[in-house]
């Protein structure tokens, strides 16, 4: 079975473990806002998703970070950005995707963002495609959804909007296409390795 890694940061209270747990169809937590101390990793099986026939199925590991901040380094980013930074070399070890969460009715998780991208996607480096946008609207928010203005270099981004209250299945089925994505990445670069050890 094909195994991806796959990181959900963001800036704190955006969303990420009400959105670990409903892709994962998880139940722990509902109801509750209890900060993610660290990372809390859930599976989350999908035997359908592996179009290549060489697998059986596909299990991605959706890793909730922590977005608990202690203050922020404007002029530095990715130094004391977040109190849980000294673990971010572990977590981003072996990467294969990265879905940066945010509320977007908070003008300061627009700047927050910037910073997660750079820190999480371009240091690694993972590609753009490998990179997944949401901007999750929590209930009762009546934010605007066609008029999100992000900087560059977030505006060339796939960006979903999540509203579980009005679409979920809509939300699923974009993760669902953003896993499959990864996958294709994923087999595509073990088809140049085994390429590359023939030739």
């Amino acid at each position: 079975m094909l195994k991806a890694k796959v990181l959900l940061v963001g800036p704190r209270e955006s969303g990420k473990s009400v959105l670990a747990n409903f892709v994962s169809e998880s139940t722990e937590g509902i109801g509750s806002y209890s900060p993610t101390q660290g990372v809390r990793i859930l599976e989350y099986e999908k035997p359908s998703l592996n179009g290549n026939s060489k697998g059986t199925g596909c299990r991605f590991e959706l890793w909730d970070c922590s977005g608990d901040q202690n203050y922020h380094s404007y002029h530095f980013p990715c130094v004391c950005f977040s109190r849980f930074e000294t673990c971010w070399p572990a977590l981003m070890k072996d990467t294969h995707g990265v879905i940066i969460i945010f509320n977007p009715d908070l003008p300061s998780h627009l700047k927050e963002i910037e910073m997660w991208y750079s820190c999480f996607v371009q240091q690694q480096p993972l590609l753009d495609s490998q990179c997944l946008l949401v901007a999750h609207h929590k209930p009762g928010s009546a934010g605007d959804t066609e008029n999100l203005s992000l900087a560059y270099p977030l505006n060339k981004l796939k960006l979903i909007h999540s509203n579980l209250e009005e679409d979920p299945e809509d939300v699923r089925m974009e993760f669902i296409k953003y896993f499959k994505s990864i996958i294709t990445l994923i087999n595509e670069s073990r088809e140049r390795e085994e390429m590359s050890i023939i030739s």
